[in-house]
């Protein structure tokens, strides 16, 4: 059963498929329930569009992805947050679950050259998490630069950045790890986080 918006509530009012395979929701271990529960009823920012995506079948018996995409005037950014969870616990993950995060978004070229662009990314990831109980975070921050040369002309464009993260949840309530996640995508693209309650308005954003 697919992912569907409803409102501004955020993912949607069914559980996903569970990776592609035979079993049905009722069939998954209870823990994994309660995750996707959580995720099918988490509110989350009403500017970034939630869809369902193709999970990865060999990294965990379980697991669920979930593709976003904001747009908001001038500014885009998209990604994709995969939730694996493992009944039997994973050394490398220190738990049962994993979270799997990845956020590309499009920067102005002045700060896309910033050299301390990564770092700054990397203190929003930090803040977007505050709100999650996880441990054992990990990641990288990518910068892809375009470089125009011409006849008295050279000049570097920053395209697109990159942040790809992975956590462990503390318990199974994944709401607030999906909000920690369209958060740091609005932020990556330069969207102002939104307060409880609150949709932004079309037009352009300071």
């Amino acid at each position: 059963m697919a992912l569907r918006r409803v409102a501004n509530r955020g993912v949607g009012t069914h559980a996903p498929t569970l990776n592609g395979m035979a079993q049905d929701f009722e069939q998954a271990p209870p823990d994994f329930r309660a995750a996707l529960t959580s995720l099918a009823s988490a509110r989350t920012r009403s500017d970034v569009v939630l869809t369902e995506a193709p999970a990865p079948g060999r990294i965990a018996p379980y697991a669920v992805a979930i593709s976003g995409e904001l747009h908001a005037d001038d500014a885009h950014a998209s990604g994709r947050f995969v939730l694996l969870h493992d009944p039997a616990g994973h050394d490398a993950w220190d738990g049962r679950f994993r979270v799997v995060a990845l956020v590309k978004a499009q920067v102005e070229p002045e700060v896309g050259a910033d050299e301390m662009w990564a770092d700054v990314a990397w203190s929003w990831l930090e803040e977007s998490l505050e709100g999650a109980p996880h441990r054992a975070r990990g990641g990288t921050v990518t910068k892809v630069t375009n470089r125009l040369l011409r006849r008295a002309l050279r000049s570097a464009r920053a395209r697109c950045t990159s942040v790809r993260v992975s956590w462990t949840p503390l318990d199974n309530n994944m709401e607030p790890h999906v909000q920690a996640w369209t958060d740091l995508l609005a932020t990556c693209a330069g969207v102002p986080p939104l307060p409880e309650g609150v949709t932004m308005l079309p037009g352009r954003h300071a």
